[in-house]
């Protein structure tokens, strides 16, 4: 590796996926769309959708790391680092484009239908209690005012 050569390391939660060096390119996708990065790329902090990462050596080999979203920083020029919940890596790119990201999907999607279904019973409890909170559920209505001394209060 030269020190003009890309570094690259992917980690999840739980383990490092990827620990790779003399890199000539990667790819990688956030929000936007696809990207490049080269050696003496700019410092650059990105959320990553879910997709695959590819990359190639300066000695032509090819790797390719399918990410369940995540965040990419590339720091000084050489170094990028990817944080994601999950990573699979893998030599075929058409079975992780196919395979592992049709399940990764899935299961944001599912997640996103927890949280969904989570919110609504947490917004139908709050109504709920708001319900048992309101005066005129409490016996009575309004409180009536108290008189004495000659001045009333509200």
């Amino acid at each position: 590796m030269t020190a003009s050569d890309l570094s690259l390391i992917v980690t999840t939660p739980t383990s490092v996926a990827v620990r790779v060096a003399g890199l000539a390119h990667l790819r990688a996708e956030d929000a936007s769309g696809a990207f490049g990065i080269w050696p003496g790329h700019a410092d650059l902090l990105t959320a990553l959708a879910v997709s695959v990462i590819s990359w190639r050596g300066v000695d032509g080999s090819e790797g390719h790391c399918a990410v369940r979203g995540g965040v990419l920083t590339m720091h000084d020029g050489t170094g990028i680092a990817v944080a994601t919940r999950e990573a699979v890596v893998g030599d075929d790119l058409h079975a992780l484009e196919r395979d592992v990201l049709a399940r990764f999907r899935r299961s944001a999607e599912e997640e996103g239908e927890a949280r969904s279904g989570a919110r609504r019973m947490h917004l139908a409890a709050i109504r709920h209690i708001l319900g048992y909170l309101r005066p005129e559920r409490r016996g009575g209505g309004p409180i009536a005012p108290v008189s004495g001394g000659g001045e009333e209060l509200p």
